[in-house]
C-alpha cells in the first residue's frame, strides 16, 4: 500500500470548517484506564506529532482524559496548530481510574471550557462539545450556556455526545449542533436513527469506539477474506466500511503508537466494492 494518507477520506465541512474526514482520537495518549500519563510519553509525543505529516487536521479530545493529560499533550506537540481543528469536551468528572461522573452544572461547564483553552493555549476552541448531558441539571441550562460561550465567542462549533434524536432536536432548539458524538461501529449500531438524522441536517457524525478498542480487528474474523483480498487488517477494513457507510461520518480511532496511527490511516484508501460494502453491512448486523 502507498504512503498512509488521511486525506484520501475526503473532506467534511464542521459548522463551514472543511476537516479530514478520518481523525484521530486522543483518548489512548493517557494512562490506563484513561487516568494520569502514558506509559511512554515521548511515543504519545511522536505519535501526535505525526498527524499532520500524515493528512489528519482533525483531533477529538476531553478535558477528562487523563484528566487534562490529553490536552497538554496536544498543546506540547501541536500547538499552534496549524490549519488543525481541536475539539475537545467537557461535563465529566474523575476520581480514579475509569471512573466518570457527569456534572452539567452551567458554572462547571464554563469552567471546563476556561480551562480548556489554557491547557491548549488557544483563545477560541474549534469545536466545544457537552461530554453527556446531566440528567440532574435541566437540559435547557446547559444548553443555554452552551449559547452563551458561543456568543462570547469561546468557543466556534458546539457539540454534543451520546444523545436520542430528541435530544438533538431540544439543543437544536437553543443553538446550532455541529456534531454528534456517539458509540458506534460495523458491529454496534444502536444508534443508526440518530445517524440517519445527522445526514438530514448536515450534522458530522464521530463514532466513539471505531474499532469496539480492537474487538474488531482481531484475525479470524468472519470478514478475513475481504481483508486479505485488499491486504489490509480487519481494523483498517472495519474503517473502511464506516467511511463508506455515510459522508456524515467522521471516524476518530485512537493509539499511542506511530506503527498503529499510520496503519489506521491507511484505511482511508482502501475502496470497498458494493458488494464488499454489503456483505460487512450483513455480517455487522
Amino acid at each position: 500500500m502507498t504512503r498512509p494518507d488521511a486525506r484520501a477520506s475526503g473532506q467534511f465541512a464542521i459548522g463551514g470548517t472543511n476537516v479530514t474526514r478520518l481523525g484521530y482520537g486522543a483518548m489512548r495518549v493517557t494512562g490506563p484506564g484513561i487516568w494520569g500519563e502514558p506509559k511512554d510519553r515521548q511515543e504519545s509525543l511522536r505519535t501526535l506529532k505525526r498527524l499532520p505529516a500524515l493528512g489528519v487536521n482533525f483531533i477529538d479530545t476531553a478535558d477528562s482524559y487523563g484528566p487534562y493529560v490529553s490536552e497538554d499533550l496536544i498543546a506540547e506537540a501541536l500547538h499552534p496548530y496549524d490549519g488543525m481543528m481541536i475539539a475537545t469536551k467537557g461535563g465529566l468528572t474523575r476520581n480514579g481510574p475509569d471512573k466518570w461522573e457527569t456534572l452539567g452544572r452551567p458554572e462547571y461547564l464554563r469552567q471546563c471550557v476556561m480551562m480548556s483553552l489554557r491547557r491548549l493555549k488557544v483563545e477560541q476552541i474549534d469545536l466545544w462539545q457537552l461530554h453527556r448531558i446531566d440528567p440532574k441539571v435541566p437540559q435547557d441550562e446547559q444548553f443555554g450556556v452552551i449559547k452563551e460561550m458561543l456568543q462570547a465567542g469561546l468557543i466556534r462549533h458546539a457539540g454534543l455526545s451520546q444523545v436520542s434524536v430528541e435530544e438533538i432536536k431540544a439543543a437544536q432548539k437553543v443553538f446550532t449542533v455541529a456534531t454528534v458524538q456517539n458509540r458506534y461501529n460495523l458491529a454496534d449500531r444502536a444508534d443508526e436513527k440518530v445517524l440517519a438524522y445527522c445526514e438530514t441536517q448536515g450534522i458530522g457524525f464521530i463514532p466513539w469506539f471505531p474499532l469496539a478498542a480492537g474487538d474488531l480487528a482481531k484475525p479470524g474474523g468472519s470478514f478475513d477474506a475481504i481483508s486479505k483480498a485488499h491486504r489490509a487488517t480487519p481494523g483498517q477494513i472495519a474503517l473502511a466500511w464506516m467511511l463508506k457507510r455515510s459522508p456524515v461520518i467522521l471516524p476518530i480511532p485512537g493509539t499511542s503508537q506511530v506503527r498503529h496511527l499510520e496503519e489506521n490511516v491507511a484505511a482511508a484508501q482502501i475502496q470497498l466494492s458494493a458488494e464488499e460494502f454489503k456483505a460487512l453491512d450483513a455480517l455487522g448486523q
